[in-house]
C-alpha cells in the first residue's frame, strides 16, 4: 500500500475517532452536570459511570478479538453507532431518566468507546511507514494526544449546549452527528483484513512485558479518575461553578493534557523501547509530588483553587507524558499479527483502572464531612494507586522490556 493511501486511511480512522471522542466528553458532562442538578448525589452518579467501565473492560478483550478476526472497519462503525444510540436513548423525557435508564445506556456507550479506540490504535500499527519504533511513537502520540483535545473540547462542549439547549436537544444533536460519521466512516475507510486464526483465548496470553505494562496503566489511569471522575465536577459545583464554568476547566485541563500527549515524542525523545520504559518510570514516580501537595493544601484549605489549578497542572504534564508512552509501548513491544489482541488485553486493564478510580472517587466524596475533604480523600487515593503503577513500571523496565526494538 503507497505512503500516500496509508496517510489518507490514517486521517480517515482520525478523523472518526475525534468525532466519537468530542461526542464522548460532551455525553460524560451532559449526564454528572444534568443528573446532580436533578439531586442525584455522588454515589449514585458514580453507580451510573460504573456500566460505562464495566462494559469497557469486558469490550476492550472482545475488540480485539473482533478486530483480529473481522478486521477493524467492522467494530469502529459498530462503536459509531452504539454511541449515537446510546445518545437517542438519553433524549427521552427527564422523568424517564430512572438510575436504570441511565446505567443501561451508559453500557452503550461504554461498549461503543472501546470498540472505536482499539479498532483505531490497531489501525496505526498497520498504517504505520516500516513501523519504526520512534516514527510508530509519533503516530500515536498524534492520535492519543488529538483524542484528548477532542474529549477536552467535548467537555466544554457538553456544559455549554447542555445551558444553552437543554439535555434533551443537545443528545439529539449528537446522536445524529455521530449517525453522519459512521456513514462517512463506511463510505471512506478502507477495510483491513482479519486474521481467521484468532481465538478467544489468545486475549490471555501475553508475555510478561505486557502484562507488567497493562498492571502499570491499571493503577495510572485509576489515580486520575480516582478525583477526575466524580469528585472534581462536583466540588467545583458546589463552590458555585456554572456548568460552563465546570465544563470549561475541565476542557482546558484535558485539552492541555492532549497537547502534551502528542509533543511527547518531541519532549522525551527516547531512543528506543528500553529508554521509553525509564521515561515512564520517572514521570509516573513523580506524580507524586504535586498530588501530595494539592491535596494537603485543599485539606487545609490554603488557597484551594489556586492550588487545584497549579498542582493538577503540574499533575497533567507528567501523566500526559506517562500516558502517551504507555500508549507507544503496547503498539511497539508487540508483533504485528497480534496487535489487535494485545491492545484490547491493554485498553481493558485502562478500563478497569477508570473503574476503579470512578468507585474511589465517587465513595470517598459522598463519605466526606465537606467537599474539601472529599476531594482531598480522593487525591490520597490517587497517589496510593501512584505508587502501585510505579512498581508495575519498575518491573517492566527491569524485565520486561527484552532486546532494543528500536
Amino acid at each position: 500500500m503507497s505512503t500516500g493511501t496509508n496517510l489518507r486511511g490514517y486521517l480517515l480512522v482520525t478523523l472518526c475517532y475525534w468525532v466519537f471522542t468530542l461526542s464522548d466528553g460532551a455525553l460524560r458532562m451532559l449526564v454528572l452536570l444534568h443528573l446532580h442538578e436533578q439531586g442525584e448525589t455522588a454515589w449514585a452518579l458514580a453507580l451510573m459511570l460504573v456500566p460505562y467501565e464495566v462494559a469497557g473492560v469486558i469490550t476492550n478483550l472482545l475488540g480485539g478479538f473482533l478486530g483480529a478476526r473481522f478486521g477493524l472497519k467492522t467494530p469502529m462503525i459498530l462503536g459509531l453507532l452504539l454511541q449515537a444510540l446510546a445518545c437517542a436513548l438519553l433524549s427521552v423525557d427527564s422523568a424517564q431518566l430512572t438510575i436504570a435508564y441511565v446505567m443501561m445506556t451508559q453500557v452503550l456507550s461504554g461498549v461503543a468507546k472501546d470498540l472505536v479506540k482499539t479498532s483505531a490504535k490497531s489501525y496505526v500499527k498497520q498504517l504505520a511507514p516500516e513501523h519504526s519504533s520512534v516514527g510508530l511513537f509519533s503516530l500515536i502520540a498524534w492520535m492519543t494526544g488529538s483524542k484528548n483535545t477532542m474529549k477536552g473540547l467535548g467537555f466544554f462542549l457538553g456544559g455549554a449546549l447542555l445551558s444553552t439547549f437543554g439535555f434533551q436537544n443537545t443528545n439529539w444533536g449528537l446522536a445524529t452527528a455521530l449517525a453522519g460519521m459512521a456513514m462517512l466512516g463506511l463510505w471512506t475507510v478502507k477495510p483491513r483484513p482479519g486474521r481467521p486464526s484468532a481465538s478467544l483465548a489468545g486475549l490471555f496470553r501475553h508475555d510478561r512485558s505486557i502484562l507488567w505494562l497493562s498492571f502499570a496503566r491499571t493503577f495510572l489511569f485509576g489515580s486520575r479518575d480516582a478525583w477526575f471522575a466524580v469528585a472534581l465536577p462536583l466540588y467545583l459545583v458546589s463552590h458555585a461553578w456554572s456548568h460552563p464554568a465546570v465544563g470549561g476547566f475541565l476542557a482546558a485541563w484535558v485539552i492541555v493534557y492532549g497537547i502534551v500527549q502528542a509533543a511527547t515524542p518531541r519532549i522525551v525523545k527516547p531512543a528506543s523501547v528500553p529508554a521509553g520504559t525509564k521515561a515512564v518510570l520517572y514521570c509516573t514516580a513523580l506524580l507524586l509530588l504535586p498530588l501530595a501537595a494539592t491535596a494537603t493544601l485543599v485539606w487545609l484549605e490554603v488557597q484551594p483553587v489556586l492550588a487545584l489549578v497549579v498542582g493538577l497542572c503540574a499533575y497533567g504534564v507528567l501523566f500526559a507524558i506517562s500516558s502517551s508512552l504507555h500508549s507507544w509501548l503496547i503498539v511497539a513491544l508487540n508483533p504485528d499479527e497480534r496487535t489487535s489482541e494485545r491492545v484490547g488485553f491493554y485498553y481493558a486493564a485502562n478500563a478497569l483502572g477508570r473503574l476503579l478510580g470512578t468507585l474511589a472517587s465517587g465513595w470517598l466524596f459522598y463519605c466526606a464531612t465537606s467537599p474539601e475533604n472529599g476531594l482531598a480523600a480522593c487525591m490520597l487515593a490517587s497517589l496510593v494507586a501512584v505508587i502501585f503503577a510505579s512498581i508495575g513500571t519498575a518491573f517492566l523496565h527491569r524485565h520486561g522490556t527484552g532486546p532494543d526494538t528500536a
